[in-house]
């Protein structure tokens, strides 16, 4: 159902009071602000009836109550000021006075007090309808005009010079500019005074007064949004509005609409303008030049003629969108950090942003027009290669010879796989990123080597300690057989030590050459619990079990890095639980599927040990980082690369129950 929409009127000249009455009573009416007081009686004239929010600070403001108590019985009017001033209180006594009310607004009191004025006038304005129906006599058909005016109006529609108005499209500089010369050729075509076009631009803008010729100043700032009971009114009847027929209209409410409408433009006739698929405005005519009403053959004639304006206003403001776009894309691509080179299908380069300046070091005037080549050798291969390929080729990266940057290209063919537009390159300088990861290189670089060097000078000493302890005690014992065998085997354990120290850091540093082929999964860690049993000291200590189901899909590796994989982890696995009452370590296998097939197999190597300590779980895969007292802690650094080579994943997941390793290895494909 339609209702009429409030509107209140602010008269004051402070700027901070209209900027909160806007703010608080947006959502609930129209707001309107008049600033001049030879303007208040006007805007009225458009709006009435309306709550009128009086500044009695502003000036003339007492005569100007005075005026719309006397003039305006219709309206609602609100004092605003000065708490304890003299004109608040003259304003509380007043009977003309719906509220006297603090300048200090608050929104909360505000809106309650608005709310019961639209009340109270919404009643007001229900009386007078109804007496308005009780009193209303349909009016006869207006008879027609014989006088020479009339005569001569009829004849002037009867001729409208429709063929003027694409004219207007040859000045199109933009679609304010169309549309203002479109108002005055609608004018001189209509015979018409005034003549004012409202639209918007795009889906979710409000309605506004996009030009207009001799219109009401405050026309200018009425909006209308989508929702508006005036817009629907037009969505729904689909008809022009005309004045001497608002008597025929029998719904009160549906009339007080059109009438503000009429008054609000100053108009006689309002048109709606209808586009492909929505209405996307309407335009206004105020009286004929003679003064004459019109008649119902002009009205015919203003229909035909908006449907001419309704096209040009369509595609003005789809020039406009057009218009709109090509700028903020234009500015877009200017203006992003990445140079842009783009060819076209004949390999010349038809854009080249600031970026691409400054990045390649070649003038935008040294290649528009040019071939790619004038973009660089390098940059010119891709782009032409991408306009003979349908696939889109890698990011490439190198340093240019002229400006010596890092650069990442990237390149894109323009069109569809069956007709090429052209390419488009994206070029990044990376020159800082590049640095900063070569500083970072030296700084792990730097790292890698004081760790290891304090690593292997822990795990070298203590055999050297031991060596040397029994070298020096020799000369003194060396009858003692007893003592000769102890320093035989010390020595041959220790050198043992030092020479599995080195071959493990030769291992990570020299990884051996994978030989990868189809195998069954539960090999290599059948192999891997056999070699961590045989590394671990008192074997029976832990329990280390697995359970491997009999079908699992095949991975392709290779079996014996994939058994040192799983021995690592186990052996790591058991001396973490070998602290608990009933030490274990649980190996179990299972496939993973992705839709119908079957995309990996996951191996779980879980412990019941007491979990990793939070300050270590980010380390776990790096090197040399150990909680052993023993050990220079590559095992986690060898699986997580020998997983990786096989193209599978590896995480940890760890409480204070326990710590359990997946490892996630990718399916063969058809056992190949």
């Amino acid at each position: 159902m339609l209702t009429l929409t409030p509107v209140c009127i602010v008269y004051s000249q402070d700027a901070d009071l209209v900027r909160r009455v806007k703010a608080y009573a947006r959502s609930m009416a129209q707001v309107r602000h008049v600033a001049e007081p030879d303007r208040l009686e006007a805007v009225l004239e458009q709006s009435a009836p309306a709550v009128v929010l009086m500044d009695l600070r502003a000036r003339e403001c007492r005569d100007l109550m005075e005026q719309l108590e006397r003039d305006w019985p219709d309206s609602l009017q609100i004092a605003l000021g000065t708490p304890r001033s003299e004109p608040l209180r003259d304003a509380e006594n007043s009977p003309g006075i719906y509220a006297a009310e603090d300048l200090q607004l608050e929104r909360r009191p505000f809106q309650a007090l608005i709310g019961r004025a639209f009340d109270y006038l919404k009643l007001m304005r229900q009386n007078r309808d109804l007496q308005e129906a009780a009193m209303t006599i349909t009016p006869a058909p207006l008879a027609p005009s014989t006088s020479a005016a009339a005569t001569e109006s009829r004849a002037h529609s009867s001729t409208l010079p429709l063929l003027r108005l694409p004219r207007v499209f040859r000045k199109l500089e933009n679609a304010e500019t169309l549309l203002a010369g479109l108002v005055e050729n609608v004018a001189d075509a209509a015979g018409v005074t005034r003549v004012g076009i409202f639209s918007r631009i795009r889906q979710g803008d409000k309605y506004r007064l996009r030009a207009g010729l001799h219109c009401l100043p405050e026309t200018h700032e009425i909006e209308y949004s989508g929702r508006d009971p005036f817009v629907r009114w037009f969505e729904t009847h689909a008809h022009l509005i005309w004045r001497p027929n608002l008597p025929h209209i029998t719904d009160m409410t549906q009339r007080a609409l059109l009438r503000r409408a009429l008054d609000s433009f100053g108009a006689e006739v309002i048109v709606p303008l209808y586009g492909r698929t929505r209405i996307i405005g309407w335009i206004f005519f105020g009286y004929g030049i003679t003064g004459v009403p019109f008649d119902q053959g002009q009205l015919e004639r203003l229909m035909i003629l908006a449907e001419h304006v309704a096209t040009m206003v369509e595609n003005a403001l789809l020039y406009e969108e057009i218009t709109l776009q090509k700028t903020m894309a234009e500015t877009l691509l200017k203006n992003i950090p990445p140079a842009i080179v783009a060819i076209d299908d004949q390999g010349m380069i038809r854009w080249f942003n600031a970026s691409a300046e400054t990045i390649l070091g070649v003038r935008a005037a040294d290649a528009l027009g040019h071939a790619a080549e004038a973009a660089g050798h390098r940059v010119a291969m891709m782009l032409r290669d991408a306009l003979d390929s349908t696939e889109n080729a890698d990011a490439q990266q190198w340093i240019d010879p002229r400006t010596r940057r890092s650069l990442s290209v990237e390149v894109r063919r323009l069109g569809d796989p069956r007709a090429s537009l052209g390419a488009v390159a994206v070029i990044h300088d990376v020159t800082m990123e590049e640095n900063l990861r070569q500083k970072q290189e030296l700084v792990d670089r730097a790292a890698f080597w004081t760790d290891l060097a304090a690593s292997m000078s822990h795990e070298i000493r203590n055999p050297l300690v031991a060596i040397k302890t029994f070298a020096q005690l020799l000369p003194e014992r060396f009858d003692d057989a007893d003592f000769r065998k102890s320093f035989s085997d010390v020595v041959v354990n220790e050198v043992e030590r030092l020479d599995k120290i080195v071959s493990q850091i030769n291992t990570f540093a020299h990884p051996g050459e994978l030989k990868m082929q189809p195998l069954d999964i539960r090999e290599p860690v059948r192999r891997g619990v056999e070699l961590a049993r045989s590394r671990l000291s008192g074997n029976g200590e832990v329990t280390i079990e697995a359970q491997l189901p009999p079908h699992l899909p095949k991975v392709v590796g290779d079996e014996n890095a994939l058994a040192e994989a799983f021995a690592h982890l186990v052996t790591n696995a058991a001396e973490a639980a070998r602290a608990e009452k009933k030490p274990k370590v649980m190996l179990t296998a299972k496939q993973i599927r992705e839709g119908t097939r079957d995309s990996a197999v996951l191996v779980t190597v879980q412990d019941n040990g007491r979990g990793i300590a939070p300050e270590m779980k980010d380390k776990m895969f790096s090197p040399f980082a150990t909680t052993k007292p023993r050990g220079m802690g590559l095992g986690l650094p060898i699986v997580k690369r020998t997983v990786f080579d096989h193209n599978g994943s590896v995480d940890i997941e760890s409480t204070g129950h326990g710590t359990a390793v997946n490892v996630a290895l990718p399916v063969s494909e058809n056992g190949g």
